[in-house]
């Protein structure tokens, strides 16, 4: 089913849907495009945004990683941010959050010293599918890596949590679980992992003047996280899809309403996947880091045939896409 270029390209997919509606009111994107929102890529190549970019950069810095341990992947990844933040391509309008982390980075000192410890933006998880899917991981470093490659920028435990909610809901889905059963899953890991602080990853990211613990850090990124899991749920079951999907589960700007609106905009109908994409585009707040997110899920589940065909050639970066893709699928 080829479930890895399925949810690659699926979060691409929806980036570039997202791209061109993502500053603008519900309203104003359903005048443009209908309810339904915008479900064609416009342009040769389709373009995508810094959401994309930077997921390709996790997803090669874990391929050149190679066996995946702390020591293996911070140097990898933080030159691959180092090169993005760099790069004549990075004028998507990236996030500040990560232009910041990446000016620090650059010095060389410990990536927790250059960390935004009080964001929880949702660039800390619209860039983490690739930890979900590169296969054969143990449970151990797929949290561990989802969570270190968002403490490289976003170091606030909401942001660490709801990516690897993320990174565990694709690779749930790629291995079949039922997406009504997605929700449900998702929320007893945030249960299982309250109070779990991975410390070989993490180092001593915890330390504030105001926690005295690693798992009283941990435990408050995990309750927003669940919280916002529960406002998706019970989003779902009001059973009236229709209007702004922010106004049901939030705007997106932060890691955890992020996660919610795409899992919303997913749940809703998880075998429509370009419906989803188109229904994550139509928010008022972060629609390409929705619709990317929520392609993620619905490419994850329903492999790489479930897009319009013509689309693999459309999209901006497909060599990269693929290679990635065909690494593991």
């Amino acid at each position: 089913m080829k479930n890895a270029s399925g949810s690659l390209f699926g979060l691409a997919y929806g980036d570039s849907l997202g791209k061109p509606t993502e500053f603008q009111d519900y309203a104003t994107i359903v005048t443009e495009y209908g309810p339904g929102g915008p479900q064609r890529l416009e342009g040769n190549p389709a373009l995508v945004t810094d959401d994309t970019q930077m997921m390709l950069a996790v997803g090669e810095a874990l391929l050149a990683a190679g066996d995946l341990t702390p020591g293996s992947f911070e140097p990898v990844l933080r030159q691959a941010f180092l090169d993005w933040a760099i790069s004549p391509d990075n004028n998507r309008a990236p996030g500040m959050t990560c232009l910041r982390a990446c000016g620090e980075l650059s010095d060389g000192r410990p990536w927790q010293q250059a960390s935004q410890i009080h964001s929880k933006g949702c660039g800390a998880n619209m860039r983490v599918t690739p930890v979900g899917l590169i296969p054969g991981l143990t449970d151990e470093q797929r949290s561990g890596a989802a969570q270190l490659q968002a403490g490289l920028t976003h170091g606030h435990a909401t942001g660490l949590a709801a990516s690897e909610l993320t990174a565990f809901g694709v690779r749930w889905l790629a291995d079949g679980l039922a997406p009504q059963d997605l929700l449900a899953r998702l929320r007893d890991h945030c249960a299982d992992q309250r109070k779990v602080y991975h410390h070989e990853w993490l180092g001593d990211l915890w330390q504030r003047p105001t926690i005295e613990t690693p798992e009283e850090f941990i435990s408050r990124g995990w309750d927003e996280s669940a919280a916002a899991l529960d406002r998706v749920g019970a989003a779902l079951d009001r059973g009236d899809y229709t209007g702004d999907p922010c106004l049901a589960t939030g705007a997106g700007w932060i890691a955890e309403e992020a996660l919610a609106t795409a899992l919303y905009c997913y749940l809703i109908s998880p075998d429509e996947p370009v419906a989803v994409l188109g229904r994550g585009a139509a928010s008022s707040g972060d629609s390409d880091s929705i619709a990317c997110l929520a392609g993620g899920f619905a490419g994850a589940a329903l492999g790489l045939a479930a897009w319009p065909a013509a689309w693999q050639e459309q999209i901006e970066y497909t060599d990269r896409l693929s290679a990635l893709g065909t690494a593991w699928d």
